[in-house]
């Protein structure tokens, strides 16, 4: 039985001793997932160095670690109070902050702000500014005017911040919400947006009306111009007609005026050619010949004893001056 004893308390011990071991190899392996680095602290101080995605091991119940996120991610600040020039508090019910931190930078901003960096470098900032931004603005201003302009204004105002005391972390969007207003204002609104409603369509239906009327204007204005086009060109194309009737005139007239001179010139150079042919014609020889020529064409014979003087004397002198006659005749024919 002693035996006996002396075998359970080596058991006892044996089994300790795994379920110790088991305990302390359990507590010092550990994972870290992707997209993450992880950070070690030993007795409360931060341990040089970052590991990233896998196991590790660790002391355990001397060393622990946690986890640090490096991708895209979205932080989310809830019911942002926030108080206008004109002393009312409206609440803005999310404000979605998306950022990234570097793994180079991470050790530096865990070591600056802990872990959870984001609280006071990005929720309270979201606190501050657009608290800063409602105090110099009216309800108007930031619930209607400059509502679009808080998103922008919010970025860059995170990012100014964060590149002086955290550079590693990068601002990508910021997006907020309508803030909530009290319920009576918010009716006003509701009730001066239906009458801006109403109108703009009054507006939009001013505008079709005009919008038709000047197209039938144009339209108007469209067929008039075609038409004037048309009698413009047909009008040319008289004109145009009307010049070549004038210029073939013009050109007929030539011809005829050219056609007439030229006969003109021949009948005169004729003429005249046949003046100075006649000039040299004419001579008294040849008159000459002509004018007995005519007497012996005309000259009649008469037969008996006895032949008036009388008819004889009167019937020489015509004769004569028929031959002249008709040697001039001659000569002009």
């Amino acid at each position: 039985s002693k035996l006996q004893k002396e075998m359970a308390n080596v058991v006892v011990v044996v089994a300790t001793a795994l379920g110790v071991g088991s305990m302390l190899a359990y507590n010092s392996l550990h994972r870290v997932e992707e997209g993450h680095v992880g950070v070690y602290y030993r007795g409360g101080a931060l341990l040089d160095g970052t590991y990233g995605p896998g196991f590790h091991f660790m002391i355990p119940f001397i060393t622990t670690f946690t986890t640090v996120q490096i991708t895209i991610q979205t932080d989310e600040v809830r019911n942002v109070p926030c108080g206008t020039s004109g002393g009312v508090v409206i609440y803005f019910d999310r404000v979605e902050v998306v950022n990234i931190l570097a793994a180079d930078q991470v050790h530096d901003v865990v070591k600056r702000y802990t872990a959870d960096y984001d609280k006071p470098l990005i929720f309270n900032k979201v606190h501050h500014e657009l608290n800063q931004f409602c105090s110099s603005h009216t309800l108007q201003e930031v619930y209607i005017e400059l509502f679009d302009q808080i998103d922008e204004n919010l970025k860059k105002a995170l990012q100014n911040d964060l590149t002086a005391m955290a550079p590693g972390i990068q601002i990508q969007a910021v997006r907020v919400t309508k803030p909530k207003i009290p319920e009576s204002i918010r009716r006003n609104y509701e009730e001066m947006e239906a009458e801006k409603t109403k109108l703009l369509i009054a507006q939009q239906r001013q505008k079709l009306v005009e919008k038709e009327a000047e197209t039938e204007r144009k339209k108007a204005v469209i067929e008039a111009e075609k038409v004037r086009e048309v009698a413009q060109i047909q009008y040319d194309q008289k004109v145009l007609q009307k010049e070549s009737e004038k210029k073939m005139s013009e050109i007929e007239d030539l011809a005829y005026l050219a056609r007439t001179k030229g006969r003109a010139d021949a009948a005169f150079y004729q003429a005249e050619k046949e003046s100075e042919a006649n000039k040299l014609k004419l001579t008294p020889e040849y008159l000459e010949l002509l004018k007995y020529q005519a007497l012996l064409s005309n000259i009649k014979i008469y037969f008996g004893p006895d032949i008036p003087s009388m008819f004889v004397e009167a019937g020489s002198g015509d004769k004569m001056d028929a031959a002249k006659m008709a040697a001039r005749k001659q000569s002009t024919d």
